[in-house]
């Protein structure tokens, strides 16, 4: 069976169902919602990009000039990285309304598939999804980190309790995980816009102290800034990056809301916010430079302290969580492509198909993330392991956005490749300034990321060699139908499922069937899932079913990346077109194969074993494809691999 997994037919998804006619109070709903999922990490950035900037590992001094040039440079980020590369560019590069590097990977397999330079599509695809993790375990500790570190600012007796609290907020958040984000989703959307008017209501507060700092809105600002500091100021633009961290998700997420949702929130209402708030702590370091420490928490009157921290710990939770489910969605997909082995998932919703929890990346993440936090002790620490994973992964999306342009929407090679050069040299520039920062910490994203693009890759070839020689040790199916309607073979009643990765070939289970217990079902069955590279297969094709005689029939479900191999539903799809078949109370026989060493292999020993043990380990089919329990058979056999 195809290492796939994907969702079962349900209802459309919320881009699917949005058009330019849609009322606009479903706009404004998607536009809500879209706060609390979209822009919950870059939203979260002003508790502690600006004090990076000046209180960091390549921290300056809190001059008005510099206060200025930073200003300068995080305001022209957001416009060319976010506003035009991610919202006016990257966003067209949608796999039918998905989005997601994995989902750019997978539009350009489907056009590219034979062609050489895939396997640089590929190679980027995969290493951009790793470091998506390695971003993804750094995220929840930094963000409520610095959330909880706000308690310092008003006494100093809290510090000895910043790492338990941490501890406790991040525990009961992974925990919450397996109850699924149906009620809490509800409530994320209003929370992030209170946080957003917090933002810009905070930043106004800084602004009237001294108006003139909107002038650092002037790119000469940041030129001069360069200019003056040299290397130094270099050094800084790795701070400037984190305004920038959560950017990626704009375009992971188009498939939730679509395009214009998205773009709406940001121009209208998240980034005018953003930039307020970070301007408005640009305006408090010129009255008081000894703020950079935290000038996001010494920006408000006294008595609003308490409550913005109570506030901030709720929204860098939901940053958290958005970044958690990223990687339940991510994980879907990299199994659906082959990447990586089967796993347990659970679905949180009964009518949000989208909404599901996988144990083991749940917990995985917890453990990781709880690590950073007690092994960097502060935010200002973590910050200096941040944004590299990101920047790589921007790199990499806009890298392959660039054959997007050229071989998809029909673009000149000269226009491709000078937008693609535009964007990459500040790519570039940003990446290289956290490069510098990889003995601080910036090495374990990087090496978690390394970690999982050779967990995937060994998958991959493994299953590769895997499904080359069950290919040919496998009977062709044609020719062992023509001879079980020519042999008096021993029928019982009922209906046999067998779930079938090659069409052509005879299912193994069948043959041991038959050589152990001497019969053969009236009615037999071959499912065989295919997995296509577009998010949801078409309605129409999803369902194929092959009358082969002799009471033999072949059923195809097609899935998309976005799906789940529902095989009840594919066979209840059968009976509909008058196939005779109950699906709960056919026999399921299942293969249980067991990998033992073979003399010689097409990788090395020790990835191999790696293999045998990610294959071990993986969900047996029957969970995986939802069969029913009390009516799966496994007969269970040795293969050298």
């Amino acid at each position: 069976m195809s290492e796939a997994e994907s969702k079962s037919p349900g209802p459309e998804t919320p881009a699917q169902n949005t058009s330019p006619e849609a009322p606009r109070s479903r706009m404004a709903l998607l536009c809500l919602t879209a706060l609390g999922v979209v822009y919950g990490d870059i939203g979260t950035s002003p508790l502690y990009a600006l004090r990076e900037c000046f209180n960091g590992v390549h921290g300056i001094p809190a001059s008005q000039a510099n206060v200025y040039g930073v200003l300068s440079l995080i305001f022209w980020s957001l416009v060319i990285v976010v506003s035009i590369k991610y919202l006016l560019y990257i966003l067209r590069a949608d796999n039918r309304g998905e989005g997601g590097i994995l989902a750019l990977m997978s539009l350009l397999r489907h056009e590219d598939r034979e062609k050489k330079r895939y396997k640089v599509v590929a190679f980027l695809g995969l290493f951009g999804a790793a470091l998506i993790y390695g971003d993804g375990v750094i995220t929840p500790a930094i963000s409520v980190l610095s959330a909880i570190e706000g308690l310092e600012v008003e006494t100093p007796l809290f510090k000895p309790y910043i790492l338990p609290i941490t501890t406790v907020v991040l525990l009961c958040l992974f925990f919450f995980q397996k109850k699924g984000t149906t009620r809490v989703g509800m409530v994320f959307g209003p929370i992030m816009m209170v946080w957003f008017l917090t933002l810009g209501a905070l930043g106004l507060y800084g602004i009237a102290r001294h108006p003139t700092i909107l002038a650092a809105i002037s790119p000469e600002y940041a030129v001069r800034f360069f200019l003056e500091n040299g290397k130094i100021g270099y050094l800084v633009l790795g701070a400037v990056f984190l305004v920038l961290t959560g950017s990626e998700a704009l375009y992971a997420d188009l498939g939730h809301f679509s395009r214009k949702p998205i773009q709406l929130n940001w121009f209208c209402f998240v980034g005018p916010c953003l930039v307020l708030n970070y301007f408005g702590q640009g305006a408090l370091l010129l009255d008081d430079p000894s703020a950079s420490v935290n000038p996001f928490f010494h920006l408000p009157p006294a008595w609003a302290l308490f409550p913005l921290v109570v506030l901030s710990t709720v929204a860098t939770s939901i940053a958290s969580q958005a970044i958690i489910t990223g990687a339940f969605s991510l994980t879907r997909q990299a199994i659906h492509m082959g990447y990586a082995p089967r796993m347990k998932m659970v679905h949180t919703s009964a009518n949000e198909i989208g909404q599901i929890y996988i144990p083991f990346v749940n917990w995985a993440l917890a453990l990781v993330t709880i690590a950073l936090v007690i092994g960097f002790k502060s935010s200002s620490n973590l910050a200096a392991a941040y944004g590299i994973a990101v920047a790589f992964e921007m790199v990499f999306t806009t890298t392959l956005a660039f054959f997007v342009a050229r071989y998809r929407w029909g673009w000149s090679l000269p226009a491709a490749l000078a937008t693609t050069l535009l964007f990459l040299a500040v790519d570039l520039a940003f990446l290289g300034a956290n490069l510098l920062k990889v003995m601080q910490g910036g090495w374990f994203p990087i090496v978690i990321a390394l970690l999982i693009l050779f967990v995937f890759l060994t998958w991959r070839k493994g299953n590769l060699l895997l499904n080359e020689k069950l290919k040919k040790e496998a009977l062709p199916l044609p020719l062992f139908i023509a001879d079980a309607q020519q042999t008096a073979m021993t029928r019982v009643t009922g209906n046999a499922v067998f779930l079938n990765g090659n069409p052509n070939g005879t299912p193994s289970a069948l043959l041991h069937n038959i050589k152990h217990n001497k019969i053969l079902h009236q009615r037999n069955f071959f499912v065989t899932v295919l997995n296509e590279d577009i998010p949801y297969a078409a309605a129409k094709e999803r369902l194929s079913v092959e009358d082969m005689g002799g009471e033999f029939h072949r059923v195809f479900l097609r899935v998309g990346f976005m799906e789940f191999p529902d095989v009840l539903s594919a066979l209840y799809g059968a009976k509909a077109r008058g196939v005779a078949i109950d699906p709960l109370m056919a026999t399921y026989l299942i293969s249980r194969n067991t990998l033992v060493p073979a003399t010689a292999s097409g990788m090395s020993s020790w990835r191999m074993s790696l293999f045998r043990f990610l294959h071990h380990n993986a969900l047996q089919p029957a969970s995986f494809f939802g069969l029913p329990p009390n009516r799966v058979v496994e007969l269970g056999r040795q293969i050298e691999v």
